[in-house]
């Protein structure tokens, strides 16, 4: 108003109008670049060169686009240099770390996901619109549809009511809040042994039990991809529909293992023939029983109840000892598994079989107090052959034939020094279990179990080749059932 004024006054004037706002564009400038210097950006990182090499290349698209707006650059964390302590990727026991170095010159920690995409001025401008000195957990929102197991059917009554943030769209927490749960995580340590599903867990924790903060939904936070006409509004988008680095990896570079059981031949079975038997070249049924009508390889060890320990490390030395050395890669899935190889070989294709890679979902056991994280067998789990040898190698074994294979595996790989490596799209549970909104931007590989589900529809619908049809580059919507 003040440039406008001096204007009217005359031309002998007009000649401080651009020293005016050259003024104006640097105070601008100015506290722009303040309010970026107290955002703490955590990029939620994995060591796998594949990954790594997307989290840096997000890190610098932030730090351009800070440079673009002024000289104030923020600071951008990896989750996987911060620490070199396991649980590093559950963040909570990151929170007293992030107070005493952050508590006092920042607003906020802002996390985001290696594939999501910022744009910076969007953001400080949604922050501004939250009073930064009081407690804030922002998020886009997910909620159950009904209770589930991968929640431990927590608010059975009616699960719409809790709502915990899609990490893909970006969360925040105010510095406030992160003191506070600092300082109670000093007074408690974490108790839960398990992490099952980081964003739900975190956000109980956060609310606790109705004392604390719920998470408040910032529709500017998205997960709509960057080329969509919805994104307008959005300060992030999301784009990690199914990562391709190149061809597909051939179908006979996999290697396909099945454990099943004899009282499974007669309906597990059927269904991984009528769905995706066909999509694998290489694949051995592992069993407690000869029967050559499918056929199964009776390894000599007996069926267990419980977990499958002695049986997976049987299928681990025959798969090193009895094929071809040029296979590099292992996939063991249970007899009620449902996968796609199809997409899982464009997958494969971003890793290098020349590192240790074993990859699925990941899952945590008591990672507040040291722990280790292990791929959850149900959705599939992946290995190199290279991490298959450095495994067999090492001393490391079953502590009883029926043990947890999928634990043991990630007790042995963490002794080795070797990360899991974790992707989205494996899934351990149905997908009646998940949250619409959040397999909306997936192309899933994996699903597990059978339960009060037709396991053949739920295939068709969600894994066949045929419902990954992409047109340049992006996925192609398709209806996919309540299933």
């Amino acid at each position: 108003a003040f440039a406008v004024s001096v204007v009217s006054e005359g031309a002998e004037d007009e000649t401080e109008l651009p020293v005016l706002q050259k003024s104006e564009k640097s105070r601008t400038i100015s506290k722009i670049g303040r309010e970026l210097k107290e955002i703490v950006f955590v990029i939620q990182s994995q060591s796998n060169s594949f990954h790594s090499k997307r989290a840096e290349d997000l890190k610098r698209d932030i730090l351009k686009q800070a440079v673009d707006l002024g000289k104030e650059l923020p600071t951008v964390l990896l989750i996987h240099q911060i620490d070199r302590h396991e649980g590093a990727w559950t963040i909570l026991p990151l929170m007293r770390d992030f107070s005493v170095t952050y508590g006092k010159n920042s607003s906020w920690i802002f996390f985001c996901e290696e594939d999501t995409r910022i744009q910076v001025l969007k953001l400080l401008e949604t922050l501004r619109r939250f009073d930064k000195s009081k407690e804030w957990f922002l998020g886009k929102a997910l909620y159950d549809e009904e209770s589930t197991i991968i929640h431990h059917y927590a608010f059975a009554e009616n699960p719409t009511v809790f709502k915990f943030p899609d990490f893909a769209a970006g969360w925040a927490l105010s510095i406030p809040l992160v003191n506070k749960l600092a300082k109670k995580l000093k007074s408690e340590p974490l108790k839960s042994d398990f992490t099952i599903d980081l964003k739900h867990e975190i956000a109980l924790y956060i609310w606790q039990k109705g004392e604390g903060p719920h998470l408040t939904p910032v529709p500017e936070f998205c997960t709509d991809d960057v080329n969509s006409y919805k994104v307008d509004h959005c300060a992030t988008t999301f784009s990690n529909f199914l990562p391709l680095c190149g061809e597909p990896v051939n179908k006979e570079d996999v290697f396909v293992a099945v454990k099943t059981c004899r009282k499974f031949h007669g309906d597990r079975i059927p269904v991984v023939k009528q769905t995706w038997e066909k999509e694998a070249a290489l694949i051995e049924y592992y069993s407690d029983f000869a029967d050559i009508s499918i056929p199964t390889v009776d390894l000599g060890v007996p069926n267990t109840d419980r977990g499958h320990c002695g049986k997976t490390f049987a299928i681990l030395e025959r798969f090193l000892n009895h094929t071809s050395p040029r296979t590099p890669w292992l996939v063991v899935v249970d007899d009620d598994t449902l996968i796609s190889i199809f997409r899982l070989r464009k997958l494969l294709s971003c890793y290098d079989p020349n590192e240790p890679v074993f990859l699925g979902e990941r899952y945590g056991y008591g990672l507040g107090t040291g722990g280790y994280s292990y791929i959850t067998g149900g959705g599939g789990m992946v290995f190199s052959r290279t991490a298959v040898q450095r495994l067999l190698a090492s001393k490391c074994r079953c502590y009883s034939m029926d043990a947890p294979d999928d634990m043991v595996l990630g007790m042995c790989f963490s002794g080795l020094g070797i990360p899991i490596t974790h992707s989205p799209l494996f899934h351990q549970a149905r997908p009646m279990d998940y949250p619409k909104d959040y397999l909306s931007h997936q192309i899933p590989v994996s699903f597990h179990k059978h339960w009060n589900i037709d396991p053949v529809k739920v295939y068709f619908t969600w894994l066949a080749p045929n419902t990954e049809e992409s047109h340049n580059g992006k996925k192609v919507g398709y209806n996919r059932e309540d299933l």
